[in-house]
């Protein structure tokens, strides 16, 4: 009996610290930012290395600064670009200048195409939960998000050609809780042509196929699927996405397939084989 004990809360401590938060977290993309003051001059040096076009914010605590800041938030850089910005008359300040960013162009007109299914080749994979249904597809970045059953270590194919502007895959673990959203694995892709952001959620520790930069064409390999993030059951969440002025910067749109299938369409417990 008492070694039965000892098991039995040995399994309880390991399924607890199992379940833990991570400790850290990180970022699909950098950019470049800096700041220096010269002659009661602000000037502000940004880069973007992605492929897509990048927006910027910039934030402080001081109120005139500030002011400044939000005459030309957020300002807009193109794919492979950088820029320099100077604001005069403005002396040193105590805290620090902050910086946000959100993917893509406001003013790219969006081109609406058909996207390849997200797997590969003669596969076939059940609909788990569909357009604008709880508990995950109920907000503007997610509502016309599709969730296959793709199992870990599946292979998921990109739906579009174009550059890999977003990579994450060194999260481990996944729950149900709101507080796993922001560590979950995923790559990001945008077509250049069109404006659209195609985004694979959920892979597996170590998941991605592709780097940061790679150029990719529709249907090839780019990721590996799994269970990471806000998830209680492994499976591939897929979403079209577009930029937005809003806190995301991108929003899920409803979009069809070559095969096909209409987004808005399909439903739980629908096959689709491609």
């Amino acid at each position: 009996m008492y070694r039965v004990f000892v098991f039995v809360v040995f399994l309880i401590n390991v399924s607890c610290k199992s379940t833990k938060l991570p400790t850290k977290k990180f970022s699909q993309y950098e950019y470049f930012k800096s700041y220096s003051f010269e002659n009661n001059n602000l000037r502000i040096a940004l880069k973007n290395p992605l492929d897509c076009p990048l927006r910027v914010w910039m934030f402080n605590n001081d109120t005139l600064l500030q002011n400044k800041f939000s005459q030309i938030n957020p300002i807009e850089l193109k794919s492979k670009s950088d820029t320099i910005i100077t604001l005069l008359n403005v002396s040193k300040i105590k805290d620090e200048i902050r910086f946000s960013s959100r993917l893509g162009s406001l003013s790219k007109d969006i081109e609406q195409i058909k996207l390849d299914l997200p797997f590969t080749i003669d596969k076939e994979y059940k609909i788990i939960q569909g357009n604008n249904t709880n508990y995950t597809h109920n907000s503007d970045w997610s509502r016309y998000a599709l969730d296959f059953n793709l199992k870990t270590n599946d292979t998921i194919c990109s739906a579009t050609s174009g550059f890999v502007v977003g990579v994450v895959d060194r999260y481990k673990l996944g729950g149900k809780s709101d507080k796993w959203k922001p560590y979950g694995n995923y790559v990001t892709v945008y077509e250049p042509k069109s404006g659209l952001f195609t985004q694979y959620v959920h892979l597996t520790k170590n998941g991605s196929l592709v780097q940061l930069g790679d150029k990719v064409i529709s249907g090839e390999p780019i990721a590996l699927s799994g269970n990471t993030g806000q998830t209680d059951i492994e499976h591939l969440h897929f979403s079209c996405l577009i930029p937005i002025n809003n806190n995301d910067g991108l929003k899920s749109i409803p979009f069809e397939f070559k095969q096909g299938y209409k987004s808005q369409e399909l439903k739980k417990n629908d096959v689709v084989r491609k």
